[in-house]
């Protein structure tokens, strides 16, 4: 009887130390699911808040820049890259820090930086035409032109066939307001004749570069605020 009894309790007693466990195990995956998701969600929320700072800043640096404050520019796209450095900003050029950070080293006369930035710019992105645009100007303004020609021409290429691309495209639409008037198709025509005829007045190529560069990073912008202006409701008196 006591023999059965002692069996009986033992048995009873593993049986509940069995759901004991099997409910310490479920609330110790259900806990560290929780923790999971919780970090999870502190990343997601991390990773957003750096890409909102990252955005303000790149912003703030480009209307710097627009305005000839250089240094600015240069300030503005450095706390870019130091909260993201892989932010690609913009819908239709879509540029990296990298690439705002080396042209802003160039407009401020650090070329030999520039060059370096331009360079990781390039890697990380081979068709940012406007990098490589300016990576061939900073060879040319260090004398060193011959290097920095064969950049030049393909950047302006680039940026001609990008905007090819979308007034063609998109020429139902938004397409047909980029570069209404081929200033900037215009001029990159002339500069690449000037570049095939062997015959290069660098000064004047230089600063051709640098207002093809200008002139398309604004293109977006100016587009934008045109069509925003187009739909704004008009009353009249």
């Amino acid at each position: 009887m006591c023999a059965q009894l002692t069996i009986h309790t033992v048995s009873r007693f593993r049986e509940w130390r069995s759901q004991a466990m099997k409910l310490y195990m479920k609330k110790e995956i259900t806990m560290k699911v929780i923790h999971f998701l919780a970090g999870l969600s502190l990343s997601v929320l991390l990773a957003a808040c750096a890409a909102f700072q990252g955005a303000g800043d790149i912003a703030q640096g480009r209307e710097a820049m627009f305005a000839g404050n250089y240094k600015a520019a240069l300030g503005h796209f450095q706390s870019a890259e130091q909260v993201d450095p892989n932010y690609i900003y913009g819908t239709e050029l879509q540029e990296g820090v990298s690439s705002y950070l080396g042209r802003a080293q160039y407009l401020t006369g650090n070329y030999a930086q520039a060059r370096q930035t331009l360079e990781k710019a390039l890697s990380q992105d081979k068709d940012d035409n406007v990098a490589r645009l300016y990576l061939g100007l900073a060879w040319a303004r260090q004398g060193e032109g011959q290097k920095g020609l064969q950049d030049i021409d393909a950047g302006m290429k680039g940026i001609y066939d990008f905007v090819d691309y979308i007034t063609d495209t998109f020429r139902f639409s938004y397409g047909r307001d980029w570069d209404p008037g081929r200033d900037i198709r215009s001029g990159i025509e002339r500069d690449r004749a000037m570049i095939a005829s062997g015959k290069i007045d660098w000064p004047t190529l230089i600063a051709d570069g640098e207002s093809i560069a200008m002139k398309i990073e604004r293109e977006p912008d100016i587009v934008r605020r045109e069509r925003e202006e187009f739909r704004r409701p008009r009353f009249r008196l």
